[in-house]
């Protein structure tokens, strides 16, 4: 797949309760005592070059957040579109829902369902859906460390191919380090391991906070498939980010 445009600007949630807390693939922290019932974001990046070379690079995503009791759902969507001299580099599409319910101390269950289309990875469409248990390894004012697992099912419907079923075996960890009260740095990484082959994400990101509703942050993101469709342009996608994110 293409390499998207490094200088979108775009935006990635904060959860309720956890300043600057963005997850992109896992459950969220648990909420604090004064988060609010329901927060969300959105966002929309546009970035155009003429000259040389005609591009531009067109991104929106949202997320809502919303807290019933111990369980916390999210509902998540992303498009990102980048076409170069008039012809379509880069497409694709997410919707995906999820769920937490957290139990007194630092265990919780989680379950999610993600329908993704991107046209180049070789894939018409993926429907995603895992269920698992996770733990709060580390939850300190400074350090935080998720780990979670679990197992899943994966529809693969393939161009020019027979559909897949596949079961997934899935592990994930969320690492951050608020080094002061404005900023923090971030490892988020999951594999999700089937028959036909595994596929890892990996979100490394440092933000820094503009003010109660705004901030920055530099991300780089890499997604591999160990073994994608023959019609896949690669195996590994790499974006990096300058990000902008609001949130309410």
């Amino acid at each position: 797949m293409p390499r998207l445009m490094p200088w979108s600007v775009i935006g990635l949630t904060l959860l309720p309760g956890t300043a600057l807390a963005a997850s992109v693939f896992y459950a969220p922290p648990p909420p604090e005592e004064d988060s609010p019932t329901f927060s969300g974001e959105a966002e929309f990046g546009y970035t155009h070059l003429s000259g040389n070379t005609d591009s531009q690079t067109l991104i929106g995503k949202s997320r809502l957040t919303w807290l019933t009791g111990r369980w916390t759902h999210t509902l998540r969507s992303e498009v990102r579109n980048v076409s170069r001299d008039e012809e379509t580099s880069a497409e694709q599409y997410l919707i995906s829902g999820r769920e937490r319910y957290d139990f007194d101390g630092p265990h919780y269950l989680f379950g999610f369902a993600r329908w993704e289309k991107d046209r180049f990875s070789g894939y018409d469409q993926q429907f995603t859906t895992i269920g698992g248990y996770g733990r709060d390894v580390i939850d300190t004012g400074q350090h935080r460390l998720s780990l979670e697992a679990g197992p899943g099912y994966r529809h693969d419907r393939i161009d020019g191919e027979e559909n897949n079923n596949l079961g997934v075996v899935y592990s994930a960890l969320d690492y951050q380090w608020t080094f002061s009260s404005y900023s923090h740095l971030r490892q988020e990484m999951s594999v999700e391991s089937t028959d036909a082959n595994t596929t890892s994400r990996s979100v490394s990101s440092l933000t820094a906070r503009l003010n109660s509703r705004l901030s920055l942050r530099l991300s780089h993101e890499v997604k591999h498939n160990s073994n994608p469709p023959e019609t896949a342009d690669a195996r590994t996608d790499n974006t990096t980010n300058v990000t902008l994110l609001y949130t309410w």
